[in-house]
């Protein structure tokens, strides 16, 4: 018999800001998924969820990005490894109740897809640039925390249906829609 061994953590801590809140969403199971999925992640430190208007996205997307228009989620992973924190998530809470209502899932199980995918952007990973390295991870993790699809499945989906659209010889008027 060995002596004891050492269980491994994470020196995590959540902040949750609630400036916007969808009907029907518990903050303290919100809480719970976040610090769970940070589990799950592998990522240690503090992280702030700011909930939030689309108004106050398109904001800080404006300010941080240049992109004056409202965004599901934002990333901010602080410049210092050093830090205690890992980094920041914001999220519309509008957009959130929105797509929950079209994919037909409550705004509490889209804001925890959202806080997923942000966890990852904050601990390193780039759907955009690590050719399906975060798709794979999201989605092992969505399967794992019993999440519906995420964000990356549901941009190739609708990137996917556009192509078709074109290639069909449908043409595409300026606000997405056939004519």
């Amino acid at each position: 018999m060995g002596g004891p061994r050492a269980l491994p953590f994470i020196l995590e801590k959540l902040v949750l800001l609630l400036d916007y809140q969808p009907d029907g969403v518990r903050e303290a199971a919100l809480r719970l998924f976040a610090k769970k999925a940070q589990r799950a992640v592998g990522l240690a430190g503090e992280v702030t969820i700011f909930i939030t208007s689309s108004d106050q996205i398109r904001e800080l997307n404006r300010r941080f990005r240049g992109k004056n228009e409202a965004t599901d989620v934002l990333s901010f992973e602080l410049p210092s490894k050093e830090a205690k924190a890992a980094g920041d998530i914001a999220i519309s809470g509008e957009i959130a109740a929105a797509n929950a209502a079209e994919l037909g899932h409550s705004a509490e199980t889209e804001l925890k897809i959202l806080v997923l995918h942000g966890l990852l952007h904050l601990a390193g990973y780039d759907h955009e640039r690590d050719n399906g390295e975060m798709r794979v991870l999201e989605a092992d993790l969505r399967s794992k925390l019993k999440l519906p699809i995420g964000l990356i499945e549901r941009a190739q989906a609708k990137f996917g249906r556009a192509r078709r659209v074109l290639r069909s010889g449908a043409r595409v008027a300026r606000n997405g829609r056939r004519r």
